[in-house]
């Protein structure tokens, strides 16, 4: 019996499902929130990410893997989805779809790249641009059942302007600790100058490897393999680190 429900919920995940759009908010000047109403959506954990599938009155289908931004909420999930100017399907999720149209979605996708609640070790978040987008949703489910689990989120930025979920995070979060970093221009009278993130910015901003954090890193392909490879560099044991990553057709 056992079995055959987990048979059942496998089944589902990898089914298409209807997702009528009801609400979008900018997110930046080159993001948007999208909040989708699922029938039938089994929940999901925070670092997960679903398949959106669009299909043209032609018959030409394509597809792409988004993060979910939410805390589990019912049949509600959001996706924060960052406009990339010549991408086929970003710029249509962005600009063009309407409150009412519907996709497809396929999901939830995924087991490793996740927080669970139940985790009591520090977490220590690190997002390069739009890899900000599962991070939150962590950082989200961790408020919303008031879990005491220490995090620290590095957040590193071209600049200010394309910064994410900013009203959000000026929220007083107890046990939450955000340092952003910006490479190209920064806030006025800001005490970090603009630049590439370090390995100081790494050690000063995040946890000391004895204390043996789980560490989730999420951003660009170069982004991920710099700041997975300046973790290891810093004494965190590979196994404690997680990482997810985009390429440019997102």
């Amino acid at each position: 019996m056992a079995r055959a429900a987990v048979s059942r919920r496998l089944s589902d995940r990898l089914r298409w499902k209807a997702a009528r759009l009801t609400d979008r908010r900018v997110a930046s000047q080159t993001a948007h929130t999208l909040v989708f109403e699922v029938p039938g959506w089994p929940g999901h954990l925070a670092g997960q990410h679903v398949d959106v599938r669009l299909t043209a009155e032609d018959g030409y289908s394509t597809q792409r893997s988004y993060s979910l931004a939410s805390a589990p909420d019912g049949e509600s999930v959001e996706l924060t989805v960052q406009r990339v100017d010549d991408g086929e399907v970003s710029p249509y999720l962005t600009d063009e779809l309407a409150v009412g149209d519907v996709v497809e979605l396929r999901g939830p996708v995924g087991g490793w790249f996740v927080w669970r609640p139940e985790q009591k070790e520090p977490i220590m978040l690190v997002a390069g641009g739009s890899g900000l987008v599962p991070l939150m949703a962590m950082i989200r489910v961790r408020r919303a059942i008031g879990s005491r689990t220490p995090f620290r989120l590095v957040y590193s930025v071209r600049s200010p302007e394309y910064q994410l979920f900013v009203s959000e995070l000026r929220r007083d979060d107890p046990g939450l600790d955000k340092t952003y970093l910006y490479s190209r221009s920064t806030p006025p009278q800001w005490p970090r100058p603009p630049g590439r993130f370090t390995a100081s910015d790494l050690s000063g901003a995040g946890w000391p490897p004895d204390f043996q954090p789980t560490c989730y890193v999420c951003g660009s392909t170069g982004f991920v393999e710099k700041a997975a490879g300046l973790l290891v560099a810093l004494g965190h044991h590979p196994g404690r680190i997680r990482t997810e990553r985009f390429g440019p057709s997102r």
